[in-house]
């Protein structure tokens, strides 16, 4: 018998639904159902070959079997600020405003923790990505969920958020190309919130996984720092889970205001070291060396987007054509609106399809589901016909 109490904190996190839905998933397979998993953004395809190689050569070098600092992370930060500096034409000083990350959501679940005091407001997106909540709730502050409808362009209202909450709200999180709900920001939008953050003294996180997944080559997606050159009040998070499919290698940045960097490395001293010197190494491969995989990859979603897409169509179900990322947001069709993880969790029991309920993403996600992409075409086709075989049976 336990005689020791948890944190109050932990409490926040003991209802998760997405580990629901992967003890449904768990069930599934040793009921013995063959499993296609649409649920989780996690890319089936490969890092490039000479990315691979700069890592393999790594691991036969003893120099690189150590704890590694932050100084030793500088050929990595100048490799990350030239392609930023490159790619959005915004100066990026490599010794004060970039820093290594194990996964960009290294950053996003810390940072609150060097800037909310206990009861502090911030302001998230709902729905949103799941740790943007979970850091907050570990550094003891509150979240005001800013909803993001449809009729809105998935775009938040600041006008609609209470004078009381911002008296306390210490921080604001966007992130576009937007997961779950495939939005893309304008950079009118971004000046909108810069300017707004200014105004009330905010803090603007913006978590960019998605910076490349963008179908339109005539509409990149803006860096939040192209609205704030300056870096008065913004810093901005990257990963090469998306672009580089090097999810398992858990490797990101973080890039703008000093301060915030430098309070970042506070937060991250005390934690951990940095991620493995060959990884490092590898990912300044992936950003200086051919790019013509970011490319590829980019195909091959829009390609999976479009079967897709049509194959729900096919069976009745309407869904839109998303502009970006490896997602399909798609309302629930009749009869269950509303009834996002019973959905979910009913098709994964008795067809083995597995998708993420809406409501794991915030209030707002409710009457929607998530799909991912990380199937070819083929699999996602039998994924369809399954899913329509169930819509059938719940309809008689």
């Amino acid at each position: 018998m336990t005689t020791f109490q948890l944190a109050n904190r932990i409490q926040s996190l003991s209802r998760n639904v997405f580990a629901d839905m992967d003890r449904a998933k768990t069930l599934a397979k040793l009921s013995g159902l063959e499993t296609i998993d649409l649920s989780l953004g996690s890319s089936d395809l490969a890092a490039s070959p000479h990315v691979i190689e700069v890592i393999q050569d790594a691991l036969h070098d003893p120099t690189t079997h150590g704890y590694l600092l932050h100084q030793g992370t500088q050929d990595f930060r100048k490799a990350a600020a030239q392609w930023y500096t490159s790619r959005f034409g915004v100066f990026v000083n490599p010794e004060t405003e970039v820093l290594s990350l194990i996964g960009s959501q290294e950053g996003t679940a810390h940072l609150p923790l060097a800037i909310l005091n206990e009861g502090d407001f911030a302001l998230l997106l709902d729905p949103g990505y799941p740790s943007h909540a979970g850091g907050v709730a570990l550094a003891g502050g509150q979240i005001y969920p800013m909803p993001i409808k449809e009729e809105n362009d998935f775009l938040p209202i600041f006008e609609d958020i209470p004078t009381p909450v911002l008296a306390q709200a210490k921080m604001m999180v966007l992130s576009y190309p937007h997961n779950p709900t495939t939005a893309i920001a304008p950079l009118a939008f971004f000046e909108k919130a810069v300017q707004f953050c200014r105004e009330h003294q905010l803090v603007l996180v913006h978590d960019f996984p998605y910076f490349d997944i963008v179908f339109d080559s005539n509409s990149p997606a803006p860096s939040i720092l192209q609205a704030d050159p300056n870096k008065d009040v913004s810093i901005e998070f990257y990963t090469f889970s998306k672009s580089y499919n090097m999810g398992g290698f858990r490797i990101g940045f973080a890039v703008g205001n000093a301060e915030l960097i430098k309070a970042l490395r506070q937060i991250k001293a005390a934690v951990d070291f940095n991620q493995y010197r060959g990884i490092l190494q590898g990912a300044i491969a992936a950003l200086q060396g051919p790019q013509e995989s970011v490319q590829e990859t980019l195909k091959t979603y829009q390609k999976r987007r479009d079967v897709f897409v049509d194959a729900l169509r096919r069976i009745g179900w309407e869904v839109p054509t998303p502009a970006a990322t490896l997602y399909i947001w798609a309302k629930l069709p009749h009869p269950w609106e509303n009834r996002s993880v019973e959905f979910c969790t009913r098709l994964i029991q008795e067809t083995g399809v597995a998708l993420s309920p809406g409501a794991g993403f915030g209030k707002s996600g409710e009457g929607y589901v998530r799909f991912a992409l990380v199937h070819e075409p083929d699999v996602l086709e039998k994924a369809v016909a399954r899913i329509a075989t169930f819509l059938k049976l719940e309809q008689n």
